[in-house]
């Protein structure tokens, strides 16, 4: 493959584009990979296509050799399959919805286990038919409500996703093991730096789900990890590990005292401890958050309370996955003027179960456990208010944030805090769609067999900005070679015949099965082309310059940044060793 940028439709640009905030968007536009349509939309120009493509190949390649068959469906998909699994309404306003000219409702796709458990029910009914995994690389649609970073998280992407077929959970462990497998090969392929962590299955329902997260410190996912015993999770994920219980007669006596113009943990503690001659820091307090919960697709509204350690705060994603499909939001001061049982800023759980609201606390409030917390009362609070005798909560919810040196779940060593990107996701599904689907296959006792799936997902478009989040420099992007638009960029700086040897030493290479980028254009200074040849980041580049007049040419690795005179005669072998 030869590209001549004389002729390529490329246009680079000095400046970073001004609704760029993270070096992948800055970079893939200023370098000519793409170009921004509308918010989240983006168009892949010929050497973004290039990089997707390549990309994409890697991916199919590893989904192939794993015994992966693909398949292609439609983006605009009926109602009908996702409202047998409740997920037309569970999806809320991130699906594209849509009625054609008949009236009829249609959504963009955003995933497609519907369509594919419809698809095996209608094509196998044996179990001589399975186990089968079956893929697709396809652009999905999902109406993000803030799309940002560039292709990082836009409103249409290009993904694959895989499935699994199984007669039984062993055999669905052992398509999970496959994927997990296949995911690490192709990943190390890309050049991508990757932690696997525990995750959420969140609206995809099911059991066993991780991510395969790039840390960076431009991510938006937060996992946590465990130096110790390599414990990994997101942080909606992280479990907690719950104190022992204490005994509840040794508790001394519940007390309420008159702490007026306190309505925060910070001023509840300082009067306590100025006034009242405590000595209590903002991790004996109990915080009590409301919020309302509404059901996708009902008019119902539940009022929750959730109650936290005071010296921490509610995290609303780990909220959100922890009350799945449930969608909560805080209270609002109208909200607490139709529940005036519910004094704010010193609500305490003594009175919740007689006001008939649900109650769920950290699973470090445990029985025995002494807090101090409201009483229900203007300017009053409680102390030494007994979990198991003053109260007894609903249960226990993990949405309390997670902090670096919180105590590991495995090992009870300390955790660690880093942000990433989410480039993979795998999930034992089980059952859940095959059941709305009617996926079953006739057993050899001629009894029917529900079928049990797996799901597993790669952002392929979000793994060209994943890459070039993690590799570029000051001077721009530098490709991983798997994955780069060339192999070689080859650099005729315009003088003499520089560019004739230039355009000699492309087709010579690519006629020796390299991938090549030369830098034909007649009328471009060297300092432009240096610049664009930095910017644009292919792995080797293989300068025509001053030098030819000697008969040495400039091998340069974009990788280490190492530079070396070679003489003319040895570039062909030079550049191909170099590119092997």
């Amino acid at each position: 493959m030869l590209l001549r940028m004389s002729s390529l439709f490329l246009r680079t640009l000095r400046d970073d584009p001004a609704d760029a905030e993270v070096p992948s968007h800055k970079l893939l536009v200023r370098a000519g990979y793409v170009r921004r349509v509308a918010p989240g939309i983006y168009s892949w120009l010929p050497l973004g296509m290039h990089v997707l493509r390549n990309v994409e190949a890697v991916v199919r390649e590893e989904m192939n050799t794993m015994g992966g068959q693909e398949v292609l469906f439609p983006a605009l998909l009926p109602r009908e399959y996702y409202e047998a699994t409740g997920r037309w309404t569970e999806y809320g306003d991130t699906l594209f919805r849509l009625k054609d000219r008949k009236g009829a409702d249609y959504l963009l796709g955003p995933t497609h286990e519907e369509l594919f458990a419809d698809m095996v029910k209608g094509e196998y009914s044996s179990y001589k038919d399975f186990p089968v995994i079956l893929y697709q690389i396809q652009t999905k649609y999902r109406d993000e409500a803030r799309p940002r970073a560039g292709i990082l998280r836009g409103r249409e992407f290009l993904m694959k996703d895989s499935y699994s077929f199984d007669l039984d959970d062993d055999g669905l462990k052992r398509s999970y093991e496959q994927h997990r497998e296949a995911y690490i090969k192709l990943f190390d392929r890309l050049g991508i730096q990757y932690k696997i962590v525990f995750a959420t299955s969140g609206a995809m329902g099911g059991s066993a789900s991780e991510e395969f997260l790039a840390p960076t410190p431009t991510g938006e996912d937060t996992f946590v990890a465990c130096h110790s015993c390599g414990y990994a999770a997101n942080a909606e994920a992280v479990t907690t590990p719950a104190p022992p219980a204490r005994a509840i007669e040794d508790a001394a006596a519940l007390r309420v005292l008159d702490t007026p113009g306190t309505p925060t943990i910070e001023t509840l503690v300082d009067h306590l401890n100025t006034r009242h001659g405590m000595s209590v820091t903002a991790a004996d307090t109990l915080k009590n958050v409301v919020v309302k919960v509404s059901t996708p697709g009902s008019d119902k509204v539940e009022t929750l309370i959730v109650g936290v350690p005071g010296d921490r705060e509610i995290d609303f994603k780990r909220l959100e996955a922890a009350l799945a499909p449930g969608e909560p939001a805080i209270f609002e001061a109208e909200d607490f003027a139709k529940h005036p049982g519910l004094v704010r800023g010193y609500i305490g759980p003594q009175v919740l179960k007689d006001l008939g609201i649900r109650y769920l606390v950290d699973p470090r409030v445990v029985t025995g456990t002494a807090w101090v917390t409201g009483a229900n009362e203007p300017g009053r609070h409680a102390v030494d208010v007994v979990a198991g005798r003053d109260f007894t909560p609903d249960g226990t919810i993990e949405a309390a944030e997670v902090r670096a040196g919180d105590e590991c779940p495995r090992c009870g060593s300390e955790l660690s805090i880093d942000r990433g990107i989410e480039i993979g996701h795998i999930f034992q599904l089980g059952r859940k769609y095959a059941d709305a689907a009617g996926l079953a296959a006739l057993g050899p006792d001629g009894k029917p067999i529900r079928i049990t799936m797996g799901s597993y997902g790669i952002g392929v478009s979000r793994a060209v900005a994943v890459i070039a989040e993690q590799a570029h420099d000051a001077l721009g992007l530098v490709w991983p070679r798997e994955v780069a638009p060339a192999d070689v960029h080859i650099v005729g700086t315009g003088k003499e015949n520089q560019v004739e040897v230039a355009l000699r030493l492309a087709e010579e290479l690519g006629a020796r099965g390299l991938r090549v980028l030369v830098d034909d254009r007649p009328s471009v200074s060297p300092g432009v082309k240096f610049k664009d040849a930095e910017l644009l980041g292919m792995p080797t580049i293989l300068v025509i310059g001053r030098g030819l007049s000697s008969g040495v040419v400039e091998l340069r690795d974009r990788v280490s940044g190492a530079k070396e005179e070679i003489p003319l005669a040895e570039a062909v072998d030079r550049v191909l060793a170099a590119c092997s």
